[in-house]
């Protein structure tokens, strides 16, 4: 097929790369334009565009697709179809009527289940047992559109990183399975019931919040990783890359500490190896990492950057 294809993150790279390994003509790449980003702040392209180019495919990069110039230049293409993954603009409605075929989404989640921006991160906080990627035939609301197919994999104390990587590869695969028979795989209305909403991750929401369950915390620690969840002890921030929910209770409440913002309380350290009383049980991280240090396990942290039962974090 002739295709335009729309996406940003690393997500979205394996679903490019396996529509050009299975031979479709992807004639553009749009992507949101580049941005300055790491400690230089030097202006770098996103995963897509970088891809995108590597593979000599002409990248669109418009700050918008509202202006009628952008749709004209995107209808020009005479697309078969628009393949998105993670593109992070809206497409108006003259967008996804351009394509023959419409527009299909790669959404990583199981519709209408999360629906929204952070999915996987959102799956993995609220504890559900299980996620997928639908193959969605987009339409103007926000993830409303008919699923052609979708696979499912268990979440099973994986993180959002490594689910994102998984669903990736997934999503790639299901997509050129649609491509490959497009009228095998009818669109499919969504359930009425159900539906749930995955805003965009607040960066305040990843510091941990102790006043809530230990079993609760560890799913902050995999849902924020990457980048890494953190707490705060002596004015530095610690992220924690891993944590083990402790049997037991601990000697008493997370909450005896002054609040730290919105519903957030200090969590008191409770023995020599960093566990932690949260609101209801205890937690141990094990894999942590300071400000500009490397990962290291609790032990090699402590070693060097003690932190003592009684402590409040």
């Amino acid at each position: 097929m002739r295709i335009v294809f729309m996406g940003t993150p690393e997500f979205s790279v394996p679903v490019l790369q396996a529509l050009v390994d299975a031979g479709h003509d992807v004639v553009a790449a749009y992507s949101q334009p580049a941005r300055r980003s790491g400690r230089g702040k030097a202006v770098t392209p996103s995963p897509v565009q970088a891809r995108a180019e590597a593979l000599g495919i002409a990248v669109r990069t418009p700050v918008s697709l509202k202006d009628g110039g952008a749709q004209a230049e995107f209808a020009a293409f005479a697309a078969d179809v628009a393949v998105v993954a993670a593109y992070g603009l809206i497409l108006p409605r003259a967008v996804l009527d351009a394509p023959r075929l419409g527009c299909l989404n790669v959404h990583a989640s199981l519709l209408p289940r999360w629906r929204g921006a952070a999915p996987i991160q959102r799956a993995i906080l609220a504890g559900d047992a299980e996620t997928g990627v639908g193959i969605m035939q987009m339409e103007a609301g926000l993830d409303t559109g008919p699923v052609r197919l979708e696979g499912r994999t268990a979440i099973d104390g994986k993180t959002a990183g490594g689910l994102t990587d998984e669903l990736s590869a997934m999503g790639a695969r299901l997509m050129v399975e649609v491509l490959g028979d497009i009228a095998a795989y009818p669109a499919v209305a969504q359930p009425e019931d159900g539906v749930t909403y995955a805003p965009k991750i607040d960066k305040a929401e990843t510091r941990l919040d102790f006043a809530q369950s230990a079993v609760a915390v560890e799913r902050q620690v995999r849902g924020f990783n990457p980048p890494g969840a953190w707490f705060e002890v002596g004015g530095e921030r610690v992220r924690v890359l891993a944590a083990d929910v402790v049997p037991g209770e601990g000697p008493g409440p997370a909450t005896t500490g002054p609040q730290q913002g919105p519903g957030l309380r200090r969590g008191t350290v409770v023995d020599e190896a960093l566990t932690i009383q949260c609101a209801d049980g205890l937690i141990r991280p094990t894999l942590l990492q300071r400000a500009g240090r490397g990962v290291m396990t609790a032990g090699e942290l402590l070693r060097g950057f003690p932190i003592p039962k009684g402590t409040q974090l």
